[in-house]
């Protein structure tokens, strides 16, 4: 009976300590976590240091946070690299072939100011294998060209050499500017589409500021003047997930798992859905038209220049937008 009631005590006294060490450990992660918001939960902020950023909104380098519902920043172990690794400056030259053209806003949009912009982003071009990453790369300038073209169909080289041409919208555009506590508008100032992805709104342009580190509140029109920091500002928006909206990113590298609400509206991964989620509600859902033609033909032809397949499920024809 001895021997039965100390073997007892032991068992109890361990128990009490692992016990301790578990609410001290539930309490210190709970503290750290509270500490390193990201995602949609804190206005489309980046984790610091490359960690990624779980599908609740918290920083970590573990499966939980990488995989499964992660928003940003979702490195995969077979990645690596450097994006200039990816893609040469003659390459570059070659996909964004009339940048420069005398018709474009020529000059603006330089490889130097695109690998700086695309470093500060970790995972850009750099997650999973040599194909996926020259997917992403092809899809992001295809979809910022449509954005920016100024070709048309009997351009020279095609109308698909023609992205990167335009750095800001056209005619005498509005304020852009919606009622906002948190990204107020400043005095003076417009929020229309500036840079690569034609960043519009003064919502957009705050968020983004506020994880590339400069107040676009109050200078929206540096988007237009720092090639760097406009690319930035379409990589913002390329990375970060907008519910009900996954990230662009996540989608092209297989990390976007369609909900049941997405099969029913015909959304499946695939370039065709990174349409929907940038002008889905302009383009989308409407069956063939030459807007999401035009997306696909840059997507192509980048491709095809980058040495990659493109893969399926190009358009967005039958796809209803996000809610």
């Amino acid at each position: 009976m001895k021997s039965s009631s100390c073997k007892q005590l032991r068992y109890l006294t361990k128990m009490r300590s692992l016990w301790g060490v578990l609410v001290f450990t539930i309490l210190l992660e709970k503290e750290t976590l509270g500490q390193e918001q990201c995602g949609s939960q804190a206005g489309g902020a980046l984790c610091p240091g490359s960690l990624c950023c779980s599908q609740y909104g918290f920083c970590g380098s573990t499966p939980e946070y990488c995989n499964n519902g992660c928003q940003s920043q979702c490195s995969l172990p077979s990645g690596g690299g450097t994006v200039g690794a990816l893609i040469s400056q003659t390459q570059f030259n070659e996909i964004l072939k009339h940048r420069s053209d005398t018709n474009c806003q020529g000059g603006f949009y330089t490889y130097a100011a695109f690998i700086s912009a695309a470093n500060s982003f970790s995972g850009f071009a750099t997650s999973g294998d040599t194909n996926t990453r020259k997917r992403e790369l092809a899809a992001f300038l295809a979809q910022t060209s449509q954005e920016t073209t100024g070709g048309w169909p009997s351009a020279p080289d095609g109308p698909y050499a023609w992205g990167y041409c335009f750095i800001q919208e056209h005619g005498t555009p509005g304020t852009y500017c919606q009622a906002s506590a948190q990204w107020p508008c400043a005095v003076g100032k417009k929020y229309y589409g500036r840079g690569p992805i034609q960043i519009s709104w003064n919502y957009n342009y705050g968020q983004a500021g506020k994880v590339i580190g400069i107040n676009l509140i109050n200078n929206p029109d540096i988007v237009a003047t720092d090639p760097t920091i406009s690319f930035k500002t379409a990589l913002w928006f390329w990375m970060t997930p907008q519910s009900p909206k996954p990230s662009c990113h996540n989608v092209i590298i297989g990390q976007w798992a369609p909900s049941s609400a997405d099969t029913a509206a015909g959304r499946v991964p695939g370039y065709g859905v990174i349409t929907n989620i940038i002008n889905g509600g302009i383009e989308c859902g409407q069956g063939s038209n030459d807007k999401v033609a035009s997306r696909i033909g840059f997507y192509r032809r980048y491709c095809s220049l980058l040495g990659v397949t493109p893969g399926g499920n190009l358009d967005c024809y039958n796809q209803r937008p996000f809610g």
